[in-house]
């Protein structure tokens, strides 16, 4: 593969915030985009999201960033061969030369790399979801299945995704009592629906917040959650054997001079907050909480984990921002048990890919994300089926940045009879 053109492009995400997009054309012709997207409560050690920090877009724009990358980073890969997706991304690692992409941008790095890998997949003629599955597995993981992943559906939002007073930041459900990924869906999307008739009944606005869950004037975990039951209930499921809940505490931005402190003025310490999770999973079908404590507070983590780990599914997100060197410690501390996977926490999809592996090789679970600021690009749909991770998180099914995800999960369904992972049954 022989590049003969590299351009990046200012585009919107969801949120009306600027991020790029970038394509790459061969000798041949042909080519590809990737697009990135951007988040808004992000773990302090991800990968530098670059911007202009100048007049336009109120500082967010990214023109700035292009015309660098366009003056010093494209002209180094013109012209040159690569064999395959870790070569190039090697290159790119190389040519930035720092160790967390702030000389060039993760943002701009991250979408030539999957423009990249999104044009071995035409050269090869495979499915972008079959190419990742193949490289993976030769690459990667020798014992990687395709599997259709289980949605972790975020229907109500509160904390940095909306304006209200719900301190957590993502309530979800998993249709885990289903024996396809369309059933599991049409599940979702029923529930969902009803849940709006519901808040509407109860004088709250419909209003969806950045991932399409709806953002209810509630304040408690409690209300968000018997909200839910009774929507779930009301669409005719059953809780606990069709639907159960997953959370995102996102507690590092809850933590304040060493407490975690809430809308209601309640103030937790991190043992406090642990016993707090706990009664929640008591009370309700929780079977995964994600960020429950700070990223740094490592102790609480390892305390969290004796006290939940066997119980539910503890997803690091901030805690390990798709980093294989801080999962490892993660691993070596005994911390969590699953960890979430952002392509522009680390920048290249071989370092997505690196951290996948780690995970299955020491039996941690792994969930394939989006961002709050998405963008069209359905590329995490692919991803999550070609690396056999088995769940996806990617919002309410609502917003056509969210949707774009599940229905091109629908289509590769439709095109190949792969398992769907219900409870009980998400192996790596």
């Amino acid at each position: 593969m022989k590049i003969k053109k590299i351009k990046a492009f200012e585009v919107l995400d969801s949120r009306g915030t600027p991020t790029i997009a970038a394509f790459i054309e061969l000798k041949d012709g042909t080519r590809e985009f990737g697009f990135v997207p951007s988040g808004a409560s992000t773990g302090s050690r991800e990968a530098i999201e670059k911007r202009d920090n100048g007049k336009n877009f109120n500082g967010k724009g990214v023109e700035k960033v292009i015309k660098f990358a366009e003056e010093n980073l494209f002209p180094e890969l013109l012209d040159k061969e690569f064999k395959d997706q870790k070569n190039f991304d090697e290159r790119l690692i190389s040519l930035d030369g720092t160790k967390n992409k702030e000389r060039f941008g993760a943002n701009i790095i991250l979408a030539t790399s999957l423009a990249f890998c999104k044009l071995s997949s035409t050269i090869l003629k495979k499915p972008l979801y079959k190419h990742i599955h193949d490289y993976f597995l030769e690459n990667f993981y020798k014992e990687t299945q395709m599997k259709m992943p289980l949605p972790m559906m975020n229907i109500l939002n509160g904390g940095a995704h909306a304006n209200n007073n719900l301190d957590f930041q993502e309530f979800m459900i998993q249709p885990v009592g289903f024996s396809s990924f369309k059933e599991g869906l049409i599940c979702g999307v029923e529930i969902f629906n009803v849940l709006k008739n519901t808040l509407n009944e109860k004088g709250f606005s419909t209003a969806v917040g950045d991932e399409g869950g709806f953002a209810p004037g509630i304040s408690s975990a409690e209300e968000a959650l018997d909200l839910i039951t009774s929507a779930v209930e009301a669409a005719g499921y059953e809780i606990n054997k069709d639907i159960t809940f997953a959370l995102d505490c996102a507690s590092t931005e809850l933590l304040k001079n060493t407490k975690y402190s809430f809308s209601n003025a309640k103030k937790l310490s991190s043992d406090e907050l642990i016993e707090y999770l706990s009664q929640l999973n008591k009370n309700y079908p929780i079977t995964s909480i994600e960020d429950g404590l700070d990223e740094n507070d490592w102790d609480g983590w390892r305390k969290m984990t004796e006290k939940l780990g066997k119980l539910t599914q503890l997803v690091g997100d901030d805690l390990f921002v798709t980093n294989q060197d801080i999962l490892q410690e993660g691993i070596d501390k005994k911390v969590a048990n699953s960890v979430l996977i952002k392509i522009n926490q680390i920048g290249t999809l071989t370092e997505t890919f690196e951290t996948i592996r780690l995970a299955y090789e020491n039996n941690y679970k792994c969930v394939i994300s989006h961002r709050s600021g998405e963008t069209e690009d359905s590329f995490i749909a692919d991803l999550a089926v070609g690396t056999g991770a088995g769940q996806i998180k990617t919002g309410a099914p609502s917003r056509s940045d969210r949707t774009s995800k599940y229905n091109r999960l629908l289509m590769i369904d439709a095109f190949e009879n792969l398992k769907y992972l219900g409870r009980g049954e998400l192996k790596n």
